[in-house]
């Protein structure tokens, strides 16, 4: 005779039912699913509050093209290592069908990480970091997807403007770097003006879903880009126009000009 239990209400369950173990199979899958989305999403705000602490070191350099100084290169590869081990960690939960399935867990923290290696490849060479380049340094299979890249590359041009106008604000020029045969180099708004044009012709045609990260936000980080290069470029005006009218230690106001009242720049 097959066993019996009563639940709470007194409502008698077959235990030899062939719908139980479906049903605990399903569960299982779920409890599975559940604590695999969870591991993703703790690694992923991880990875994105030790990036953003690389910005904030990376922010105290002064001169493009030239060597990270030691200390701050201590610090930002200590915490480069703390990521590598957060990305390797969750590398089985991000294989095969499931790098698709928990991308959105993962794409803050892959979009920041961008943000943060491309800022300081940008500072050492002066040129962007390619999507291989980018790739190489996640370790544990973890796949960067097309869309982070690019998302993470237009928050690179938001670090761009603070370090530009912080080194106005303290030496006075805008950071320019080493030029070839006594030829002064590209300066930074150079850089920010071919960005903007590059991501201004950028086609989304290959993101075929509606739900892909950069055809979601496209438009908001298109308008805070065009923000963030206009506020250089008025800067710059205001050095050069008004430049001697100021008192030595003035610092440019990011919030002056046109774009008062737009949504503001992703900050710290």
């Amino acid at each position: 005779m097959a066993g019996k239990k009563h639940d709470l209400e007194g409502m008698q369950i077959t235990t030899s039912s062939p719908l139980i173990p479906m049903f605990e199979a399903f569960r299982d899958e779920l409890d599975e699913h559940h604590d695999r989305r969870e591991r993703i999403l703790k690694a992923s705000r991880d990875i994105t509050a030790l990036s953003k602490k690389n910005i904030f070191s990376l922010q105290r350099v002064r001169q493009l093209q030239s060597p990270i100084p030691s200390s701050i290169r201590k610090e930002i590869n200590d915490r480069s290592d703390t990521i590598k081990e957060l990305f390797t960690s969750v590398g089985p939960d991000l294989q095969g069908l499931n790098a698709w399935r928990y991308q959105r867990q993962i794409s803050s923290g892959c979009q920041e990480f961008v943000e943060a290696i491309s800022f300081q490849h940008y500072l050492e060479t002066q040129n962007l970091i390619t999507h291989h380049e980018a790739q190489d340094m996640i370790p544990g299979g973890v796949e960067l997807t097309a869309d982070d890249y690019v998302l993470g590359l237009f928050d690179l041009t938001g670090e761009l403007m603070r370090f530009g106008i912080t080194s106005m604000a303290t030496s006075g020029t805008l950071p320019r770097g080493p030029g070839n045969d006594g030829n002064d180099g590209r300066d930074i708004l150079v850089d920010l003006r071919s960005f903007r044009i590059s991501f201004e012709s950028l086609d989304t045609s290959f993101s075929l879903t509606d739900w892909s990260p950069l055809k979601r936000d496209l438009v908001k980080k298109i308008d805070i880009m065009r923000q963030s290069v206009e506020k250089v470029e008025n800067a710059v005006y205001g050095m050069i126009i008004r430049g001697r009218e100021r008192p030595k230690g003035w610092v440019p106001d990011i919030n002056e000009g046109p774009e008062r009242g737009r949504e503001p720049v992703e900050s710290y």
